[in-house]
């Protein structure tokens, strides 16, 4: 992360491909408290170990893998997301706060094919991956990469006509100023939208796996627990946060999301990574019959792998605000 804000304008020339959310998302998956992994090749011994020891470098590349598939399984959700959006007219200036790879930053843009995208995130890793997938999809002249640690200083992005903020906003530590200063950064008339998920993803089913039932849920059971200490502002209702920051709110949704496996292929290597990442985040509290269990699925080369599963779905909720800034309006209230 960095104070000063890095521009690039995509050149138009090269290639690469697409991702997504928390939830990601996250994000969501989540960015932040579960950032260590344990790596996919090899056995449950190197993945403990590594969940001890986590590797900066791999933690984000294997934030980055997450991403992608996120966006890849769920591409039809935030396709039925951008669709409902309330616009009076479509946007040509649009900023993705928390951009990560870009999964938002392209469903903008299958939404509003004439529109510019300012994609803003803290890390240059994963801005570098979402210039490559713009050149891949011929969008590199539509697309700018603002490297910014929005916590600390905004930089200059000029007055977009909307604002998507997925599985972002939760990381805050005091959302109220930032709301502020979106309210301030918005065109008089602009969008916010804000899409968060309630939680991790879910995979397998309730009774599963048959030598450990409920492995999972208990695993988000220690997961959730962190997350109320650290991230008080997940799962929150953005709402009245929105209206305090002077922004007219336009609409709520809530999506419940369950793609089966019938319906994407990497819906495996999507649980399997995604599950690492809340292995190396609770496996200092689990039972050891739990954190065995869990180590087992993991492995890729047991036959009780998830990779081996034809049952796995993914299950989520994911919650959706659009709020407008009055068509003639001053500074926030907070200014006032």
């Amino acid at each position: 992360m960095t104070n000063a804000a890095h521009s690039h304008t995509s050149s138009p020339h090269v290639a690469h491909r697409d991702v997504a959310h928390q939830e990601a998302d996250h994000r969501d998956g989540e960015r932040q408290d579960v950032h260590q992994d344990a790596r996919h090749d090899v056995g449950h011994q190197d993945a403990a170990r590594q969940a001890v020891h986590p590797d900066p470098a791999r933690q984000d590349a294997v934030q980055r893998e997450v991403l992608d598939l996120d966006a890849e399984v769920l591409a039809d959700h935030a396709a039925s997301i951008t669709a409902w959006l309330p616009v009076e007219a479509d946007p040509r200036r649009i900023v993705d706060l928390g951009s990560g790879t870009g999964a938002g930053t392209f469903a903008l843009l299958d939404r509003f094919p004439e529109a510019h995208v300012t994609a803003v995130d803290a890390s240059v890793d994963h801005l570098a991956r979402l210039r490559e997938k713009a050149r891949e999809k011929g969008v590199a002249d539509q697309v700018r990469t603002v490297e910014a640690d929005l916590t600390a200083e905004w930089p200059d992005l000029g007055q977009p006509q909307m604002i998507w903020a997925s599985a972002f906003l939760h990381h805050l530590p005091n959302p109220g100023p930032f709301l502020r200063q979106v309210h301030d950064v918005l065109a008089p008339g602009g969008l916010l939208a804000v899409v968060e998920m309630s939680g991790l993803p879910r995979f397998l089913p309730a009774d599963a796996p048959e030598f450990r039932p409920g492995l999972e849920e208990r695993c988000h059971e220690v997961s959730d627990r962190r997350f109320a200490a650290h991230l008080p502002y997940r799962g929150a209702d953005w709402g009245p946060l929105l209206t305090a920051a002077g922004l007219i709110l336009g609409g709520e949704r809530k999506i419940t999301i369950n793609v089966g496996m019938d319906r994407s292929p990497t819906i495996g290597r999507y649980a399997l990574t995604v599950m690492r990442r809340l292995r190396a985040a609770v496996a200092d509290q689990l039972p050891e019959e739990d954190l065995a269990a869990l180590d087992d699925l993991l492995d890729t080369d047991s036959p009780r792998s998830l990779l081996r599963r034809t049952d796995l779905a993914v299950r989520a909720e994911r919650h959706v605000w659009a709020a407008r800034r009055p068509a003639a309006s001053g500074p926030s209230r907070g200014d006032n």
